[in-house]
């Protein structure tokens, strides 16, 4: 089996009261399972690693302003056209829950647990 493009989804601002601090503690949990997926010959991807520095570019100042609408969302939405899987993390978060359902649209498979992931177990 080649590797798979896998879309990791959960938490980013949700929760965080648009705290800076948090919405990177979440970043960091989001991307705590990158390498493992990496080194079982897959390609990680998240959503922010592309929108954060087009925010920067789109002169966004905060969470949920114009830049931010027009960017965040669609981004995963654009990733997921690419995607073969996405591995949905713990925890609240609107945006993930459409990625799952845009991902179950386009028939992707689906992880709730890393170790279900080939290669992870």
């Amino acid at each position: 089996m080649s590797g798979l493009m896998i879309l990791v989804a959960g938490p980013y601002r949700s929760g965080t009261n648009d705290d800076p601090v948090l919405m990177r503690k979440n970043l960091d949990y989001l991307e705590s399972v990158t390498l493992q997926l990496f080194r079982a010959g897959h390609l990680p991807v998240i959503g922010e690693w592309v929108a954060l520095p087009l925010l920067k570019l789109a002169g966004s100042k905060a969470p949920g302003d114009a830049p931010y609408e027009e960017i965040l969302y669609p981004v995963a939405g654009r990733l997921l056209q690419k995607c073969d899987a996405i591995l949905r993390l713990e925890g609240e978060s609107k945006g993930a829950d459409e990625d799952i359902r845009i991902g179950r649209e386009r028939g992707l498979q689906i992880y709730y647990n890393l170790a279900d992931v080939p290669g992870c177990a």
